[in-house]
């Protein structure tokens, strides 16, 4: 697994990742230049889509995050695959639940390239791997969220979250949370079962998963972070 930080710097980013080897890009949203593409510049490499989600986010400063974050995603891609940033097509294979086109986000054109962004306040992170991949990565909530989110887990991780101390819930759920969202991602499932299963527990080690290997990473204070990856034959 190899890791790498987004700057203003142009990207370079190597050969793309084969098989199950991944790679991983973190960046801080806030940044007002991404790779050498300032953020809110006419020119910044997004689609009209892209832009105009950002547009109507009304939180400050989650319209200047989704566009970092999406820069960011394209120069990846577009790195791996030899394409200008803006050229990069991104489409959406089929929902496993229903059928139609809401399913994981994908790379047109290109079988053997999977990834997955996520970004949470001022945090993005990018996984790219050779196999489907979902990754996460969530601030530690307040006591009070969290409480809030304990019944929609699976039962025994609900007995395990009661069991801890209220100082230590937070950081266990945001570890737990980051897990199932990975898991969910990778699939293209999504929430269309709700957030139940799979049980992936609170223990340092993740529970183990059919098909998929389920990691934690190493995020920056205040965030958790995860990664699933299909180790399917």
């Amino acid at each position: 697994m190899r890791e790498y930080e987004i700057t203003a710097a142009p990207l370079h980013t190597g050969p793309p990742p084969q098989g199950d080897d991944v790679a991983l890009w973190w960046l801080d949203t806030r940044s007002d230049v991404v790779g050498g593409h300032p953020v809110d510049g006419d020119d910044a490499p997004l689609s009209a889509e892209e832009r105009t989600r950002a547009s109507r986010l009304r939180r400050p400063g989650d319209g200047h995050r989704h566009r970092a974050a999406h820069i960011a995603l394209r120069l990846v891609l577009g790195g791996y695959t030899g394409q200008a940033p803006e050229a990069v097509t991104l489409s959406r294979e089929p929902c496993p639940c229903c059928g139609d086109a809401h399913g994981r986000p994908a790379l047109a054109g290109t079988a053997n390239l999977h990834f997955s962004l996520s970004h949470s306040d001022d945090l993005a992170l990018i996984a790219v791997s050779g196999v489907r991949i979902g990754a996460d990565v969530e601030g530690i909530r307040k006591q009070a969220i969290v409480n809030e989110l304990l019944p929609s887990l699976h039962p025994d991780e609900h007995t395990a979250l009661r069991a801890l101390p209220d100082a230590g819930r937070p950081q266990a759920l945001a570890r737990l949370w980051t897990r199932k969202e990975a898991y969910l991602k990778a699939t293209g499932q999504g929430l269309a079962y709700g957030f139940t299963h799979p049980y992936v527990g609170i223990a340092e080690t993740p529970a183990p998963v059919r098909h998929f290997t389920v990691l934690d990473l190493k995020a920056p204070p205040p965030y958790a972070a995860a990664i699933a990856l299909n180790t399917a034959a």
